[in-house]
């Protein structure tokens, strides 16, 4: 981590100001809003009590060219409009800004404007924090061109930058700049998807836009974890960057052409690989033909746009192969880019039309990752153009699509490039692998940038923690394995890239979709094939209770299916400091009741031990039923491959798929819990709740009819099968 190059601040002695200083709203639920008047130093504080948020000591307010920013010198406080409370703020070069502020139970709203309308760089600042989570990839990606860093972490303290946006670094195509303090009780996010102003370290916390007249929404969120992602939800809903409900199949375990196959994709070898993962026993709910299907006896005509088109030689019966996956009840997800080829069968109406990007009045021609020929990109900020393609994408015919435009940093995109065209077509209907996306969720899926067996393997979990801090929880390792069936991996099937196949596949069954690529027969080893079959069919296990949990995240906003422990437990001052390169203590829970502990990282080869820590409560091991007290660090814990690395705590209610039925399962880890459970459809609920009861003969009760309800006590938990919608007592 490193400081800001690039921002020097004017400052000179504060002028005097008005008596009335320091300024004190009250929000009427406890929280007051304090300024002072020199510098518009502004802080949060519980009334009558401390700080969460704390004035910086020299500047509230900063203003200027991004590389020599002014700080504000004094304030005026003009009163209350409608719900906005408004304040005059005078630079130490005397110009002056309007600033706004709505202030609501647990959120805090600001506009700042630029009265002469000329775009200048603008931030808000106060005193430092830490910990901090957040900024989606930016943790793992690098900023501002930098290579991308040797160690990795969640914790972003030391980041700082001037040009946050996902053309500015390495890989960051997730390019949140929400960050969230749990163990101060507040976030921050600026929304702009522009380039943004970011510094995150114990002395201070900024957020701006590089280049605007105004800025219109940057947030302060307060309260609990829980409640500062229910205001950062409201926020993206009402700025047009929804979180979009997820669907059912899209969390069960998958399948992708080019883990599996490279580039050597045709009906042939598609179904014979999905067919042998079938006969293996592999639960598939869905599989991804992302490249290679295109027409290749025309060179435009190779890519993803030659929409509804096929190549003749190797897909000569797209129906045929689209009922073959219906039949074996697989999703179809095709790879999908806005790049269109000059010459494509396209490509003309777009011109015609005025559909792509344009520079200086022309469309203009962008070089990026595929196809490697340059392309015109769709504008996705013409409504027109969306429909247009949206309607366009139609003619596939498919369920859904991965999207999958890279290595654009040398152009100034914006960040929700994707976004519109991924919720226009998910309002379609389709379900989305995103990949590109500002603060949308527009999809069922958060993908992490390809990740492989010949990189760093600290990045793969911190990536997907840092996109779950973010607001991005439906995580998505990528294909199990990497891209072994499109690369030499050390030149033979050695014991380390087993040890690789197993590990990636233990942590990925943890996420919220799995799935598979080069098929482990290939390895000739049983106990690849034992465990990469046992993650899959683990994962398959708890589909139901994964997607319950997205629903969740689409209800409230609050990271259901991956939650980092600080966010689950803030007040635990043990669980922060642990996801990096040097602890490697990657743990996280899933819903309500399952921890997940996973031993992954660079040193997967050689490791056998973590150090697991659970945090307070009752805990039982997965596999072994063993019982633990929290608040325990266990030292040099046990994690074989063949153990899957999940314990039992919170409610102790997980609901998972067994013999093709749902059965609730209840671990006796608490006296009192009650959770919701959401069915397949998304929207039929169940309440399980658990009142005092004897764990050595508990009662469940449909609380519907008063019907007892048989259980079994099977592997640690006492089971009885659950009938969607209906409502359950335990005691």
């Amino acid at each position: 981590m490193k400081t800001l190059p690039t921002l020097t601040l004017l400052l000179t002695a504060a002028t005097c100001v008005a008596e009335e200083s320091p300024v004190i709203l009250d929000n009427g639920s406890g929280l007051e809003f304090v300024v002072e008047k020199d510098g518009f130093r502004h802080g949060f504080r519980e009334s009558g009590g401390g700080f969460l948020v704390a004035p910086h000591p020299e500047s509230g307010l900063l203003a200027g060219e991004p590389d020599s920013l002014t700080a504000a010198r004094s304030t005026e406080y003009l009163g209350l409009e409608g719900r906005n409370h408004r304040f005059h703020v005078t630079l130490e070069d005397d110009r002056k800004l309007h600033v706004r502020m709505e202030f609501t139970a647990h959120a805090a709203r600001f506009e700042i404007e630029n009265p002469t309308g000329g775009p200048i760089a603008m931030a808000l600042r106060t005193a430092g924090a830490s910990p901090g989570y957040g900024l989606g990839d930016f943790p793992t990606s690098g900023w501002r061109g930098e290579e991308r860093p040797h160690t990795y972490q969640t914790d972003i303290t030391g980041f700082s930058s001037d040009d946050v946006r996902s053309t500015a670094g390495a890989a960051a195509r997730m390019a949140g700049n929400f960050a969230i303090y749990p163990s101060h009780g507040f976030g921050i996010v600026n929304i702009d998807p522009g380039a943004k102003i970011v510094v995150s370290n114990a002395d201070e916390v900024t957020q701006g836009s590089r280049h605007t007249s105004k800025i219109d929404a940057l947030y302060y969120f307060f309260g609990s974890p829980a409640e500062i992602y229910a205001e950062f939800r409201k926020a993206r809903n009402a700025h047009g960057f929804p979180i979009m409900k997820p669907s059912y199949d899209m969390f069960g375990v998958g399948w992708e052409a080019w883990g599996a196959l490279a580039w050597n994709t045709s009906y042939e070898t598609v179904m014979a690989d999905i067919d042998q993962y079938l006969e293996e026993g592999y639960p598939l709910k869905w599989a991804v033909i992302g490249s290679g299907f295109w027409p290749h006896h025309e060179e435009h005509y190779q890519a993803t746009t030659s929409f509804g088109m096929w190549d003749k030689e190797k897909y000569p019966d797209p129906d045929q192969l689209k009922q073959d996956f219906k039949d074996r009840g697989l999703m179809f997800i095709m790879g999908l880019r806005i790049a269109f080829l000059p010459g494509g069968p396209y490509t003309e109406q777009g011109l015609e039309n005025g559909y792509f990007l344009m520079e200086d009045g022309e469309p203009r021609l962008h070089t990026v990752g595929f196809p490697r020929s340059p392309v015109y990109l769709l504008d996705a900020h013409n409504p027109e153009a969306v429909a247009w393609y949206v309607a366009l994408c139609e003619k596939w015919g498919v369920d859904g699509f991965k999207e999958d435009l890279y290595r654009y940093e040398r152009y100034p995109l914006p960040d929700d490039k994707l976004d519109p065209v991924n919720i226009a077509l998910k309002e379609k209907g389709y379900d989305i692998i995103v990949r590109n996306a500002y603060l949308a969720s527009a999809g069922s899926l958060h993908r992490i940038e390809d990740f492989n067996y010949d990189m760093n393997q600290d990045r793969g979990p911190v990536n997907t923690l840092a996109l779950a801090y973010s607001g991005f929880p439906l995580t998505y390792m990528d294909i199990v394995g990497g891209l072994f069936g499109g690369r030499e991996f050390d030149g033979e099937v050695s014991d380390r890239i087993k040890t690789y196949l197993m590990r990636n596949a233990r942590t990925a069954s943890l996420h919220s979709s799995i799935s598979m690529g080069k098929g482990p027969w290939h390895y000739n080893d049983a106990q690849v094939s034992e465990v990469l079959l046992e993650c899959a069919r683990l994962h398959a296990r708890l589909h139901p209770y994964i997607h319950s949990n997205a629903i969740k995240f689409f209800h409230d906003g609050y990271p259901h299916t991956m939650t980092p422990l600080p966010i689950a437990f803030p007040d635990d001052p043990r669980v922060h400091g642990r996801e990096n390169s040097s602890v490697r203590g990657f743990q996280w829970m899933i819903g309500d009741a399952l921890m997940a502990t996973p031993l992954y990282g660079e040193d997967y080869e050689t490791a056998t031990t973590r150090d697991v820590y659970l945090p307070a409560g009752e805990w039982i091991d997965y596999d072994e039923g063993t019982r633990h007290t929290g608040p325990i660090m266990l030292e040099n814990f046990e994690l074989p491959v063949t153990k899957t690395p999940l314990f039992v705590g919170g409610t102790g209610i997980v609901i998972e798929e067994i013999d093709g039925e749902l059965m609730a399962r209840i671990y006796p880890v608490t006296q009192n819990a009650e959770t919701t459970f959401f069915a397949r459809d998304g929207e039929t609920a169940s309440t399980l709740t658990i009142e005092t009861p004897d764990w050595d003969n508990p009662v469940v009760t449909d609380r519907k009819t008063g019907a007892s309800i048989p259980t079994e006590k099977v592997r640690h938990a006492h089971q009885f099968r659950l009938e969607e919608g209906r409502d359950y007592l335990i005691r």
